[in-house]
């Protein structure tokens, strides 16, 4: 397993030690993106809490969660008496090992760090927390989660007994679902369906997993909300004539409808804005990505990086292997968290579409064009610990820009 904390002269000098000659000069300067200020940016900022944690053990889990938190703020204002909805990454389902380890130690959000924040919030007065997942399963999410080796019983507690968890792969319990409209316009839709939890909710969590993403490049607090698009409406059901539609038991996934754009959505679904558009995977992912962010925008993000995995997503995408980053992240504005998060795995969060790491276009600079939040490092205020202290490379040996990630 891969170990970070890394001070940031040792980072810079092993950046120097890989490159030479015309490769040095494309390396993304750290430093120089942390000294200046990139101008005539018009995206909003916000600031970044950031925490060195290396440890699950729930106290100082917990501590290092609130003093995350209370340097963005704090919480009390924003949850006090409200109901609050957590997206969770659970991408996969919990059965997979990756480098030996279960997928709380590597692909998944750890239960402590979900228990801390279930803590932190029933700390700050909130009445009611439901947890979110679109699963690939018929099982409860409760029931899935433990087999996994999550302590449900405990979470509850955490949460002061005001849990609970739903399962938004389809519409549930609730007799419709919700339209979110893409406040642009969209780029490939412009609203989704989705399970009303999402607006009936005061309060929105995106709780996130620090890693790379095979077709995203990472996967932070955005690329997590890919995740609430039911696969009742976008999966890749078909009736008998082979026409797309609406399967309150379908756990299939989105690859026809999002990456693919083979399926179009179910009639009386919000359609595609240009079915002549690109079907390319690089072109459709991302600004899929986008839209499902800006149609509904989290009130607060939370990245769990103290355990990861880098190369991919999941152990399903080849040569990806366990990293302890040993870090934590909070901040208001997913966009801006989001490009610190990509910074401090060694990344250019500003870099040019299908520029590593970014095997695709670049999701956080569509979001960034339509002023959802600023991506430049340096205009984003970080708290806490230091980003040029933060700096874990993820690929040390693959920094110059445009070089392959992922195996083949």
């Amino acid at each position: 397993m891969h170990q970070c904390g890394l001070h940031r002269r040792d980072f810079f000098r092993h950046s120097v030690a890989l490159a030479t000659g015309a490769a040095a000069a494309s390396l993304w300067p750290v430093q120089q993106q942390l000294a200046h200020a990139r101008p005539g940016t018009s995206a909003p900022t916000s600031p970044v809490a950031i925490q060195r944690c290396t440890t699950y053990d729930a106290q100082p889990l917990f501590a290092k969660l609130i003093q995350a938190l209370d340097a963005i703020g704090g919480i009390q204002q924003l949850v006090a008496g409200k109901t609050v909805a957590i997206k969770l990454n659970l991408t996969g389902g919990p059965r997979m090992r990756l480098g030996g380890l279960p997928a709380h130690d590597t692909y998944h959000v750890h239960p402590n760090f979900v228990a801390a924040t279930c803590a932190a919030l029933h700390q700050a007065g909130a009445k009611k927390i439901v947890l979110l997942e679109s699963a690939y399963e018929r099982r409860s999410l409760e029931e899935m989660m433990s087999e996994g080796g999550w302590d449900i019983a405990g979470i509850n507690r955490a949460g002061g007994g005001k849990v609970s968890w739903e399962d938004t792969r389809h519409k549930g319990n609730w007799k419709n679902y919700s339209q979110f409209k893409v406040p642009w316009g969209g780029y490939v839709y412009p609203a989704f369906d989705l399970n009303q939890r999402y607006e009936k909710t005061d309060v929105f969590i995106s709780l996130a997993k620090l890693k790379d993403h095979a077709n995203a490049g990472v996967t932070m607090s955005v690329k997590n909300l890919f995740g609430m698009a039911p696969t009742s409406i976008y999966g890749d059901t078909r009736d008998g004539a082979g026409r797309p539609s609406v399967d309150e038991r379908s756990i299939t996934p989105r690859g026809d409808t999002f990456h693919k754009g083979t399926r179009m959505p179910p009639a009386g679904v919000p359609q595609e804005l240009d079915p002549d558009s690109s079907r390319e995977w690089s072109y459709r992912v991302p600004r899929v990505t986008a839209d499902l962010y800006g149609a509904r925008q989290p009130d607060l993000v939370l990245v769990d990086g103290i355990l990861a995995n880098r190369g991919g997503e999941g152990p399903w995408i080849a040569g990806t292997e366990p990293i302890q980053p040993h870090l934590l992240f909070a901040g208001l504005n997913g966009v801006c968290t989001d490009a610190i998060c990509t910074a401090a795995m060694g990344y250019d969060p500003t870099a040019a579409h299908k520029t590593f790491p970014f095997m695709g276009d670049n999701h956080l600079k569509l979001l960034a064009e339509k002023g959802i939040g600023t991506i430049t490092p340096s205009e984003i205020e970080t708290r806490g610990l230091a980003l040029a202290d933060a700096i874990c490379p993820f690929n040390p040996k693959r920094l110059q820009v445009g070089a392959p990630l992922f195996r083949e």
